[in-house]
């Protein structure tokens, strides 16, 4: 991978985690001044996301790294355990948030100094966007999957302060002091949904799941080349490891046609879908005679 682009990853990266600190310490500030358990619900969530923001760091490195003989095909996949663990912790945030939501539901709620938490909590969102934003553009710009994953995470974090702010003003103004734990309980459920879809995510890409777009993109380019140039193809198959897509196919040519044509011809075809999908390929393509292709799938009918 070209090295400026490894450079924008890990400095995006590094730009999450130096912020992610910098939310949590003024969220918790906020928690402490108010005693409000929407704002520590808040607060949890940052927890979650500079622990995930340490393990996308060394992810991020380890997918650079080249194959070796324990790895021949790279350490690209370590980017769905990265996906995967960040989902995971998201839910155990969610599962603190709402013990300690009915404890205080079910128990007595004090809250002092609102509107200078809320102010806080307010500020941290809107840094949260632009993060967030920053994030998901360099990762689609770099095709980086822990990049969009995390800028997603903190996408919802900030949609997640804008509701605990929300839950604020409405404690500030009918004086309904209920109002912040059951603001924490919904902000709870929303990050298991988020957490939910990044394990999904997670183990769509460990098991090598087809992707419908993928799979419309490739198609679309081979049929166009194999017509072009009167050819027939088969065998499609194609995987993800994280940053790469990796596709393999079979060529079928006439008989009669020259290695070097159609080695030269296959490697045309290959760099023609280079550019069909939004994220680097890794293309192989095996080349057939039509004639024999076609008598032996006839014996295999027949067998």
């Amino acid at each position: 991978m070209d090295r400026s682009v490894r450079d924008s990853q890990l400095l995006a990266i590094r730009i999450s985690l130096a912020t992610g600190a910098f939310m949590l310490a003024g969220k918790w500030y906020a928690y402490m001044i108010t005693g409000s358990t929407a704002i520590l619900s808040d607060a949890a969530e940052s927890v979650v996301h500079i622990i995930a923001v340490m393990v996308a760091t060394y992810s991020t490195w380890l997918s650079h790294q080249p194959p070796d003989k324990s790895h021949p095909y790279g350490h690209d996949k370590v980017t769905y355990f990265s996906v995967g663990t960040e989902g995971f912790l998201i839910i155990l945030a969610a599962a603190y948030i709402i013990y300690e939501s009915l404890t205080r539901l079910l128990g007595t709620i004090e809250l002092r100094n609102l509107d200078t938490g809320t102010a806080f909590v307010l500020g941290a969102s809107l840094i949260n966007l632009l993060l967030g934003w920053y994030l998901v553009r360099t990762g689609k710009r770099t095709r980086s999957l822990i990049l969009i994953a995390n800028g997603k995470h903190v996408l919802t974090d900030s949609w997640t302060s804008f509701g605990v702010v929300a839950g604020l003003g409405l404690t500030m103004v009918t004086g309904w002091l209920s109002w912040d734990p059951l603001v924490a309980i919904a902000v709870a459920l929303n990050i298991v949904w988020s957490g939910g879809k990044l394990i999904r995510q997670s183990i769509a890409g460990l098991m090598d799941e087809g992707n419908p777009a993928y799979d419309r993109s490739i198609r679309s380019v081979l049929d166009a080349e194999a017509s072009r140039r009167g050819l027939q193809y088969h065998e499609l198959r194609y995987r993800s490891s994280g940053n790469i897509v990796w596709v393999e196919f079979h060529l079928l040519f006439p008989a009669g046609t020259l290695l070097e044509d159609a080695h030269q011809t296959a490697t045309d075809i290959e760099r023609s879908l280079t550019g069909a999908l939004p994220i680097q390929l890794h293309v192989v393509s095996h080349l057939e005679p039509l004639e024999e292709h076609e008598v032996d799938h006839t014996q295999d009918l027949m067998h």
